[in-house]
């Protein structure tokens, strides 16, 4: 079970100067291409104090020159264990392409008047959601939570205002290194990774990886 890539070289004269526009620019290939039907989902990689990880796929609901924003329950496995170790790695899997994207970094909360902006244009079935589910908690059965859920419809039927919930809102993930690879054919593949200066946090090094 191999694939053979077929793909372009990607050189450091093909890089952008600041990792969230190389970002930007292959983000836009990837979601014009039309052969990923969620190009923003992305794998969340937390741990414990103690180094135990886990790892879940989310939405990527924002990105910019401040980092990448997903929104969750903050009493979730992640959004508890982010609370105790903010370090984190986010991996965008653009298989069809040939292409991923990594990175290591550390998260914390956005303000919550992001939150409520974002909160307000996600669709009513989604704010509902929000409130009935107390994520990654132990729940007796489906049942139980279609019910939460119908009790929340009939408090706050369509074109209700939904308040945000006060334990759900977003993390931004301010990275401290960008990884781009590209697959080619014969594993020689090509990694590049930007690595946030020591001396200047505003600037970026470049480093070549070996596949």
């Amino acid at each position: 079970m191999r694939e053979h890539y077929r793909s372009e070289d990607f050189t450091e004269k093909d890089l952008a100067a600041d990792p969230m526009d190389q970002f930007a620019h292959w983000f836009s290939q990837v979601a014009a291409g039309g052969v990923l039907h969620e190009p923003n989902a992305m794998v969340v990689s937390t741990a414990t104090p103690e180094g135990r990880p886990s790892s879940r796929t989310v939405l990527l609901k924002q990105y910019d020159d401040r980092g990448f924003v997903f929104y969750t329950n903050y009493g979730s496995r992640k959004g508890g264990e982010l609370a105790a170790n903010p370090y984190v790695s986010l991996l965008f899997p653009w298989h069809p392409m040939a292409r991923q994207v990594i990175v290591t970094g550390s998260a914390a909360r956005v303000s919550r008047e992001e939150t409520v902006a974002y909160f307000r244009t996600r669709p009513h079935g989604s704010q509902l959601g929000a409130w009935a589910s107390d994520q990654s908690t132990v729940i007796g059965s489906r049942a139980e939570l279609v019910e939460r859920y119908e009790e929340l419809a009939a408090r706050y039927p369509e074109g209700e205002k939904v308040p945000a919930p006060p334990h759900w809102g977003g993390f931004r993930v301010v990275p401290d290194s960008i990884e781009f690879w590209q697959g080619h054919a014969n594993r020689l593949h090509d990694r590049l990774r930007y690595v946030r200066s020591t001396e200047d946090p505003a600037a970026w090094n470049v480093e070549r990886l070996c596949p």
